[in-house]
């Protein structure tokens, strides 16, 4: 989850010498407004959402407004309110480019929330309707913060282990790119305490020798190791920042997904507290398919969602720093490298038995290590559910 993964994009974002986004400008006052998506180019039938969902429909996202979110901020109608100090967007939630009856407020995670976790956010404050859980954090937590996942705008991670492929060449794999880092000492740079390098080191996938848990966000060790270390990263963001806007950098990186080591988990799914489910069912039978609809939509034309996403960072003026090209980069990235996909049934947002069965048996023993509470005997259906998905809506590639 990006609480542990992009703890130090802060302090990069306010290191000058670092990376130089652009688009970055001053906070405004809190209850101003900003520029929705054009939702009024949506076409379908009208939804109503009014006495099945509540009144205002409250997300907890679990890092600050990227693309990666462009399904959840393309729900919002003209003219929401940006409560710039409290890290909140409102409005009306839109649906094929009208009104739904009720309102959608966007909460930022990571910083916003003092990087805790989305689920401990969840059941720390009940007003929150849904939550970005991913599934190593849902396995992590299911013992004592049980949560269930009912939709999964992407189907793979984003998180890769990037390289300077002039150094490094011909690297078919994670498991060889370690092999060459460790014939030249050099090592994987990244956030110390993060779950998915245990698995990689107990897989036997990296040797523990070329492990730097000192990674702190910024580009500056990258940058200075001359291409001789490897980082952390992902996909749908630096390889395009480090090549146009580190100018220290400013060539290509090449990178391989996490996800094709067999660490897995489905990232940021759309999350409810598990012992609310049946209550919510009403709303989320609605209400799911229209977050489909809006991932297809996002996906097919994402530039003025985009443009709203940066917007709200530019407002939020926390240090994060993100701008429409890394945007229209991010939703590229997730189309070509299939993170935003149907799946093997034909449609969007639903999740794998088989998938969330084998991540559970990989996940358990490293978070039996890691302080988690794993739920004893924890099966994959207590983790998901796709009975709310329209299985109509599909991103059609």
């Amino acid at each position: 989850m990006r609480t542990t993964t992009r703890l130090g994009a802060v302090t990069a974002a306010l290191t000058v010498t670092a990376i130089a986004l652009t688009g970055c400008a001053s906070g405004s006052a809190s209850g101003s407004s900003t520029t929705a998506a054009s939702t009024a180019t949506a076409t379908g039938p009208k939804v109503d959402l009014s006495g099945t969902c509540p009144a205002t429909v409250v997300v907890q996202t679990d890092w600050n407004p990227e693309g990666e979110h462009g399904h959840l901020y393309q729900m919002l109608g003209p003219n929401p309110t940006v409560d710039a100090s409290g890290k909140t967007v409102t409005g009306d939630l839109y649906a094929n480019g009208k009104p739904t009856g009720v309102k959608l407020e966007i909460r930022a995670g990571g910083p916003a929330i003092g990087y805790s976790k989305v689920s401990s956010q969840m059941y720390q404050d009940k007003s929150i309707t849904l939550g970005y859980v991913s599934t190593d954090e849902a396995v992590q937590f299911s013992g004592k913060l049980p949560t269930t996942a009912v939709f999964a705008e992407n189907d793979q991670s984003p998180f890769v282990i990037m390289y300077d492929p002039s150094k490094y060449k011909d690297v078919d794999s994670i498991k060889d790119l370690g092999k060459q880092l460790e014939k030249k000492k050099g090592v994987v740079r990244y956030f110390n305490g993060a779950s998915y390098m245990s698995y990689l080191e107990s897989a036997g996938i990296l040797p523990k020798s070329i492990l730097d848990g000192s990674y702190d966000g910024t580009p500056a060790k990258f940058v200075s190791a001359g291409g001789k270390d490897a980082q952390q990263g992902f996909a749908t963001a630096e390889p395009y920042i480090y090549q146009h806007q580190v100018a220290a950098w400013g060539k290509k990186v090449a990178y391989k997904l996490v996800s094709s080591t067999g660490w897995n988990p489905y990232p940021e799914t759309m999350s409810v507290r598990t012992g609310e489910l049946s209550k919510l069912s009403p709303c989320l039978k609605q209400l799911v398919p229209v977050m489909q609809q809006a991932d297809v939509d996002y996906l097919k034309s994402p530039g003025a969602t985009n443009d709203l996403i940066t917007q709200l960072v530019q407002q939020y003026n926390n240090g994060w720093t993100y701008d429409s090209k890394v945007g229209a980069f991010a939703a590229k990235q997730m189309k070509s490298l299939g993170i935003a996909t149907d799946g093997d049934n034909g449609y969007v947002g639903d999740l794998d038995e088989q998938r969330v069965t084998d991540f559970i048996e990989k996940a358990t023993p490293v978070f039996a290590g890691d302080g988690g509470d794993v739920k004893s005997g924890l099966q994959a259906s207590d983790l998901y559910t796709n009975e709310f998905l329209d299985k109509k809506v599909s991103l059609g590639f």
